[in-house]
């Protein structure tokens, strides 16, 4: 088999649709571009719900859904069935892949790793809501403290590759796992915070589709539809139970397999004794026998599963979540009518300091501390100044601060209180991706800053890193 490898890849025939669709890819593997869609959206919902438009658009998202099946009925408005509570799901089910990813592989596999981006997410967290409490509490406002906690990695990763090769990689890693640790925080706030009165019977029948999730894991089950049957139960279960759907999304995630079910050792032995019996039929002339079709069959079926479950569907997920589910929960759902006035609602004051200034300075602080009382060190090549520019970055807590806005002032019982919290969110976001370019601009062009000629690559990073880890990953797609 040795030099026969590009042979048979290279006879293959080329599909024209995919030299068509070539420059559409390579977009899509942009770190900004998830970024610049999500940007796009954003602005065309706030001219729509600024212009003679405004009352089509704001009703188009409140279209009545309902489901009913006997004495078992759905019942909510398009924006909050369809895609807060359903396509987030998905969202939210990424991002329990990506958390299980760096458990198992990444930055927080160690406790020696993980203690600063943890650190700095709990401080990020705190940070903004003290903020939000030290000018709502005992407001009516106040149930909304949890809206400026969480950053949106998408608009982070666009921020920062437009500085490209000058920011260093670790403060990309320790954004990324701050978010990722960011992301567990808001999901613990969703499921204990943001749940209504339990329903222990639904909860029961949850639990028991997570069970047969994990009995099917391990009998080898590989059919995806068995698991979108299963999950579509669990989310339902979710739904009537009190508990916000998107977690079971987030635990869906956490329950999918790690490692390959074949090993690089097995699929060699199926790839060779198949490439023989092929080989011997093609040298006679001989015409293919059902046989050989299930041989051909089960290597499809090794070669598929030398990859595990997990970073298969990050790779297929990743691109829907970026560039369609977070697009569409921030068109229908960023829409406010921005005026003068509606800066000056104590609520958006709350939530907009809280991202601009309770954010970077929970982060510095707590990182300071941290580092100082010997914990833990910075990242390699990342100094102060850029740790303090990534933190203003994290500021930008676009997507799940609007998620959580949603959740902790309904529009329905709070409608003044959540426009308040989307002009807060929007201004906050803005205000510190501005800021935060500046001092990373600033940190990165000074005299004092210079290339760190020992910088990691991403490969060097974990040198001890099983195989599946080096394979390619898709960039985080977190709020």
């Amino acid at each position: 088999m040795a030099g026969s490898t590009e042979k048979p890849v290279s006879a293959l025939p080329r599909q024209p649709i995919k030299k068509l669709l070539a420059p559409v890819k390579k977009f899509l593997h942009v770190e900004a571009a998830s970024g610049v869609v999500l940007l796009i959206f954003t602005i065309i919902a706030l001219v729509l719900a600024n212009s003679s438009a405004a009352d089509w658009f704001k009703s188009l998202w409140k279209t009545p859904i309902e489901f009913k099946f006997g004495n078992f009925e759905i019942k909510d408005t398009f924006v909050h069935l369809i895609i807060n509570d359903g396509l987030m799901t998905i969202f939210f089910f990424v991002v329990g892949l990506e958390v299980k990813r760096e458990i198992v592989f990444g930055e927080l596999r160690s406790v020696k790793k993980a203690m600063l981006p943890v650190l700095a997410a709990i401080g990020g967290m705190v940070g903004p809501a003290l903020v939000y409490l030290s000018l709502q509490y005992g407001q009516p406002g106040q149930r909304g403290w949890a809206i400026p906690m969480a950053t949106d990695i998408a608009f982070v990763v666009g921020f920062l590759a437009l500085f490209g090769k000058r920011v260093p990689f670790g403060l990309k890693i320790f954004l990324l796992s701050l978010a990722i640790a960011d992301d567990i925080g808001a999901v613990l706030i969703i499921a204990f915070v943001f749940t209504d009165a339990l329903a222990w019977d639904w909860l029961l029948v949850a639990a028991s589709g997570f069970g047969v999730t994990y009995g099917l894991n391990r009998l080898g089950v590989r059919q995806v539809n068995v698991y979108v049957v299963v999950g579509a139960v669990i989310w339902l279960a979710f739904l009537k139970s009190g508990v916000h759907p998107t977690v079971a999304g987030v635990l869906l995630g956490l329950l999918t397999p790690a490692s390959a079910w074949v090993g690089d050792k097995a699929f060699l032995e199926v790839l060779e004794e198949t490439w023989r019996r092929v080989s011997a039929r093609v040298a006679n002339g001989g015409e293919r026998l059902e046989k050989e079709v299930r041989e051909l069959e089960q290597l499809s079926f090794a070669a598929r599963e030398t990859i595990s479950p997990l970073h298969r569907l990050e790779l297929a997920l990743h691109p829907w979540v970026a560039f369609v589910i977070m697009p569409l929960f921030a068109f229908a759902n960023a829409g406010v009518k921005l005026e003068p006035a509606a800066l000056a609602e104590p609520v958006a004051v709350a939530v907009a300091l809280g991202l601009f200034i309770g954010k970077p300075l929970g982060i510095f602080l707590i990182s300071y501390v941290a580092v100082k009382a010997g914990l833990t060190a910075l990242p390699r090549g990342v100094s102060w100044k850029l740790l303090a520019g990534g933190g203003c970055l994290a500021g930008i807590g676009f997507t799940m601060a609007l998620f959580l806005n949603g959740l902790a002032f309904p529009v329905a019982e709070y409608p003044q209180k959540e426009a308040a919290g989307k002009i807060g969110t929007l201004a906050g976001s803005l205000a510190s991706a501005i800021v935060g370019a500046i001092l990373i601009y600033l940190a990165t062009t000074s005299p004092a800053s210079q290339p760190d000629t020992n910088q990691p690559s991403e490969e060097d990073d974990h040198p001890d890193e099983p195989a599946e880890s080096a394979q390619s990953e898709p960039a985080k797609v977190e709020g």
